[in-house]
């Protein structure tokens, strides 16, 4: 039997890179899936190619959070994962803007990368308590090397992630306290090849192969290597892992800088 048959998933995200790789994989190891982006186009055509369920969503607008998951629990009957994949960048180091910008951007990317992950953990475990058999489900928040080694190239983005990590230890011994079998980890990609990084390497000829000498394998991660964490994670194999942080980046933040 497929590691996740009879589990139902929610992927943020899921229209390219680590969200479409993790809409695969939780389809492969049999789970029911919905998917949301905000690129209806590229997010629905994912998801007819998997066999799963798309819907339309801005994660920064919390009120609707609650239906997004009440969608996936009337489609499926339960909910099983959510994986908080979708972001974004900001692009701005602390001293690069006037005021007005810095902080529109600042205000920007903490509402989709930390309100929104925040809005989805809540409105998931408020489903996963209803779960018929008991109270059950994982959380996976996806984070980033930033959250450990923060870009100076990117206040908002690097302060998001490293405050993702620490709400889904807070959601994990909450959940924990509360007598819920509800887990909630966070994992740590690496720099990884999607089609963001593509579209930069135009713009910075050379940007790929530097990132890639960041990591000791001396290359990208490709997105399906972080899909296998989430679905690991997501799986029973590891009941008594929560609060945790899965790093999948090729010992990038392992090793000491310039060796």
């Amino acid at each position: 039997m497929a590691r996740l048959a009879g589990k139902v998933a929610i992927v943020t995200g899921c229209a390219s890179g680590i969200g479409a790789a993790t809409v695969r994989r939780l389809r492969a190891d049999g789970a029911e899936v919905l998917g949301t982006d905000l690129d209806a186009v590229k997010g629905a055509a994912l998801c007819a190619e998997t066999g799963a369920l798309f819907a339309v969503q801005d994660v920064s607008d919390r009120a609707a959070w609650p239906q997004i998951v009440a969608r996936a629990v009337q489609t499926f009957g339960r909910l099983d994962i959510l994986v908080n994949n979708a972001g974004m960048v900001s692009g701005a180091g602390i001293g690069d803007l006037d005021d007005d910008a810095m902080f529109a951007a600042w205000d920007k990317v903490l509402a989709v990368n930390l309100t929104g992950t925040m809005a989805g953990c809540r409105a998931a475990i408020a489903a996963m308590r209803d779960n018929q058999g008991g109270a059950k489900g994982a959380i996976i928040n996806i984070a980033s090397t930033t959250a450990i080694a923060p870009l100076p190239t990117d206040v908002g983005y690097s302060a998001s992630k490293g405050a993702v990590r620490v709400l889904s230890k807070s959601v994990a011994t909450w959940c924990a306290k509360a007598g819920l079998a509800i887990r909630c980890n966070t994992v740590i990609p690496g720099a990884t090849q999607t089609g963001m990084i593509a579209d930069a390497e135009q713009r910075m000829p050379g940007l790929i192969a530097a990132v890639a000498a960041t990591s000791p394998l001396n290359r990208l991660a490709d997105p399906s290597e972080t899909a296998a964490a989430i679905a690991f994670l997501a799986s029973d194999e590891c009941p008594f892992m929560t609060g945790a942080e899965m790093l999948v980046d090729g010992a990038a933040l392992a090793i000491h800088p310039g060796f």
